[in-house]
């Protein structure tokens, strides 16, 4: 170290230079006493600048030395397989709204990378932070809309390296991807979901992917327990996306879903069915009880038109989607505003009902003018217009037998008693009901 006096200077200016001279020799002392510390105890040496530096074991700087991670393994002699393996951990939402289906996964990648060949029987398992070292494959998922790597505490990444060059790389992530979703049948559909892992930017000439386990490469599914669901079935295979750019791996997992309808049942049925039974009341309320057979049938109405509108709040708005739900709202609705309309009838009928007596004098009428008719025409034209007379008492009599006929066919229509309309309906409208939904669940359940 360089000694400098301070009573040989003379002035300020050999003093300051003496001082930038001692601050020069410590930041060169001191980066130099912690690279021979750290080399000793492989501590990471994290300069001034914010730069970090790290000493890595031998094993790991021999596997390193000459590694290109921008060349894939095997890069002059064929592909590189590429095994994977799935666990789901949780399905957390699916949005018919939406059509996508949220869940975290486990994503398990296995590949034989001859560069990392090492002498021993263990395997390493390295910080997750070291795969910026390595070669990875650029796997991603299809229709995936949005994703992320769990980082709590530190980022859940996993690479274990084994004697014979195999890498083992796991992750975990949270997922959110599309799913097409026929709503024709809601809420007695079974969907059809599916997770896809292609790769990116190798084809099928450089990397090659497979299941490691076939159907067995996913687990989990079978001790999920969704809010609307019910896994019926899985499995798995293997394909090929075809792009301009070329033709990529793809690997598929399929899971069926089956929806809950007991939920629907207590939610919308039954309600609607005991609507429908409610607007029934009426047709034992006499006639005359106007205001409370009224109330009875716009109550309804209106508590059906709620219900219609509260069971669509939590399904798509497409007009493509006719779903068995609409279909046995839509059906309720009519039984219900035909028990009002039945009403309405019947209410009509009372005040207008038919008079046999006035329909026969009526008849009498036409009877007696006819045969007027056919008399002062033969006074007045003589005898010379005979043949005449006769053809005109045969227009009369047919003239007054279509005016019979149209009586009798609407007197056909007519209803002697309006209070039988009630009697009809107390049997008509449950059975109609009964028949309708046979038909619908027998449709919608094995159709």
């Amino acid at each position: 170290m360089l000694m400098v006096s301070f009573y040989h200077c003379r002035n300020y200016r050999c003093l300051c230079c003496d001082f930038n001279l001692k601050m020069h020799c410590l930041q060169l002392a001191v980066p130099a006493l912690l690279s021979v510390l750290c080399s000793i105890s492989y501590i990471p040496i994290v300069y001034a600048d914010g730069k970090e530096g790290e000493i890595l074991p031998p094993t790991i700087q021999k596997l390193m030395k000459g590694y290109n991670k921008y060349l894939r393994p095997f890069f002059d002699n064929g592909p590189v397989t590429v095994g994977m393996s799935l666990d789901i951990a949780s399905i957390d939402t699916i949005s018919e709204i939406n059509m996508d289906y949220t869940a975290t996964i486990f994503l398990r990648q296995r590949w034989t990378d001859e560069r990392l060949c090492f002498q021993g029987n263990k395997s390493l398992s390295l910080d997750g932070r070291l795969v910026e070292l390595l070669w990875v494959p650029d796997t991603f998922i299809v229709d995936s809309k949005k994703s992320f790597l769990h980082d709590i505490t530190v980022e859940n990444r996993l690479i274990r390296i084994y004697p014979n060059g195999t890498v083992l790389y796991a992750l975990r992530i949270t997922t959110t991807v599309a799913c097409s979703m026929d709503l024709t049948k809601y809420p007695m559909d079974k969907q059809t979901c599916t997770l896809q892992l292609e790769s990116w930017g190798y084809n099928i000439n450089d990397v090659m992917f497979y299941w490691t386990r076939g159907n067995d490469s996913v687990r989990g599914l079978n001790t999920l327990r969704l809010a609307q669901y019910t896994v019926e079935d899985h499995y798995t295979s293997v394909s090929e996306a075809v792009y301009e750019t070329g033709r990529y791996p793809k690997l598929i997992f399929h899971f069926d879903l089956k929806r809950n309808i007991l939920y629907f049942i207590l939610e919308t049925y039954v309600p609607s069915i005991l609507l429908v039974v409610l607007s029934w009341v009426s047709f034992w309320i006499s006639q005359s009880s106007v205001p409370a057979r009224i109330c009875i049938g716009v109550t309804t109405v209106l508590t059906m038109t709620t219900l219609m509108m509260g069971a669509r709040t939590s399904l798509p708005n497409a007009n493509c989607f006719i779903k068995a739900i609409d279909v046995y709202l839509g059906i309720c609705f009519s039984f219900i505003f035909g028990a009002l309309l039945e009403y309405a009838i019947a209410h009509f009928c009372t005040l207008h009902r038919p008079d046999q007596k006035h329909i026969q004098d009526s008849e009498d009428d036409i009877d007696m003018n006819g045969t007027i008719n056919a008399i002062s025409s033969g006074e007045n034209n003589g005898a010379e217009i005979d043949t005449s007379k006769n053809k005109k008492r045969r227009g009369g009599r047919n003239t007054s037998t279509a005016w019979k006929r149209l009586l009798c066919i609407l007197y056909c229509f007519q209803v002697e008693n309006p209070h039988h309309i009630d009697n009809y309906s107390r049997l008509s409208f449950p059975l109609c009901f009964i028949i309708v939904n046979v038909f619908y669940w027998v449709y919608y359940l094995y159709f």
